[in-house]
C-alpha cells in the first residue's frame, strides 16, 4: 500500500468553499432567488418545507452578510416580505458553485 500526500489544490478549494453557502437551505434559498426576480417568505417556506423560525434565521444570515435584499409590502391588508438576490449574492453563489464544480471534477 502506498501513502500520497493529500491533493493540495482540493485542501485549497475546500477552504476556499463559502461557508455560509454550506447549509443546504442557505445554498437552496440563493439558487431558488437566482432563478426568480423575488419571492416571498410564504412562498419560500411552502418551497422549501421549513418552519417559520428556521427560514427567518436562515433569511437574517444572508441577509446580514448582504446577500439579499428584501421589500415590505400589503398584499390586501397582510404584510407581505419579498427577498431579492443582491448582485453581490450573485456573484458569491457563482463562485461557492464554481469551487465545488472544481472540487467535484477532481474527485474523479
Amino acid at each position: 500500500m502506498s501513502r500520497t500526500d493529500p491533493d493540495i489544490p482540493s485542501l485549497d478549494e475546500l477552504r476556499s468553499l463559502n461557508g455560509l453557502l454550506d447549509h443546504r437551505v442557505r445554498l437552496a434559498i440563493c439558487v431558488l432567488l437566482s432563478k426568480h426576480d423575488a419571492m416571498s417568505f410564504s412562498r419560500l417556506k411552502r418551497v422549501l418545507e421549513e418552519k417559520d423560525g428556521s427560514l427567518g434565521t436562515h433569511l437574517r444570515k444572508l441577509e446580514d452578510a448582504g446577500y439579499l435584499a428584501i421589500d415590505k409590502s400589503y398584499r390586501g391588508r397582510r404584510p407581505v416580505t419579498w427577498y431579492q438576490l443582491t448582485p453581490a449574492g450573485q456573484t458569491r453563489l457563482q463562485q461557492h458553485v464554481a469551487n465545488l464544480m472544481r472540487l467535484l471534477d477532481r474527485a474523479h
